[in-house]
């Protein structure tokens, strides 16, 4: 009996314990000193769907920013093994044409399991120690979704790079199309109709590497928090897979630097 009940209380101990460590949320990596680039701006392309334009016009006024780079730190969960583990991360993105991520998962603020992933000339990588594979045409395309749906946060490049085009469907949702090795990808934006700032956005996406494998609705959606400093734009984003029914990641950015020389910083591993 005496050695249940120690058993017990150990047990209870460990758990506390572990639950306090999932609980400490790390510190935010610093932004790294880069050049800047300086900036330019454009008017609200005409013709755009109602939706859409009046998006831009909600963030923007009449001109939005010619936007090349961007760099963003800030801290978040994932759920890589079905437990929501603290994070911080990094991510780096030539506008449109590339972009790198690194993240950390931690125990009491320290860093438990580290990923380099990223998508680059084309081509995608992931290092982590679940596993690393490099221009996988699975996780090419996926990684090309994840280019531009994290451009919600710098959207001027959804009207100003020539390649991307919006098409209307009705007052609250528009189809974007997005470059993606000769071909179009599409997503289906849906329009919050009390802000008219997007709530998510939906394509069909490759989970995993390798042949005979199916797409799967991925929904990234604009979660009510902050806005990025400086900005109108909102801060905090989940993504979900829909067989899945919730969230694996929430990130949430809390600071920003645009127009920064990234030539040399996106092809680095680690902050």
């Amino acid at each position: 009996m005496h050695l249940l009940l120690i058993v017990l209380i150990v047990f209870a101990a460990l758990f506390a314990l572990a639950w306090l460590g999932l609980k400490v949320r790390p510190k935010p990596f610093p932004l790294p000193a880069l050049p800047m680039i300086e900036a330019d701006f454009v008017p609200v392309p005409t013709g755009l769907p109602q939706p859409v334009e009046r998006f831009y016009r909600s963030l923007h006024g009449d001109r939005v920013p010619v936007v090349g780079s961007a760099v963003f730190s800030g801290r978040g969960r994932l759920r890589p093994f079905g437990i929501w583990l603290p994070s911080r991360f990094v991510f780096v993105h030539h506008a449109g044409r590339g972009y790198r991520h690194y993240f950390e998962a931690t125990f009491f603020g320290l860093p438990v399991l580290k990923v380099n992933e990223g998508y680059i000339d084309g081509q995608s990588f992931f290092e982590s120690p679940m596993g690393t594979y490099h221009n996988d045409a699975n996780t090419n395309q996926g990684a090309n979704l994840a280019l531009w749906a994290e451009a919600g946060w710098f959207p001027s490049i959804w009207v100003t790079d020539p390649r991307v085009r919006w098409v209307g469907v009705d007052e609250s949702t528009a189809l974007l199309y997005v470059p993606f090795e000769g071909i179009s990808e599409t997503f289906v934006v849906r329009f919050d109709p009390q802000t008219g700032l997007i709530d998510r956005m939906e394509a069909m996406r490759y989970r995993q590497p390798g042949e005979g494998r199916s797409k799967i609705l991925w929904i990234t959606h604009n979660e009510l928090g902050a806005t990025i400093p400086g900005t109108k734009i909102g801060a905090v984003g989940s993504a979900t897979w829909i067989d899945q029914g919730r969230p694996w990641a929430i990130f949430e950015v809390e600071q920003a630097a645009y127009g920064v020389d990234v030539q040399e910083y996106i092809r680095r591993r680690g902050r």
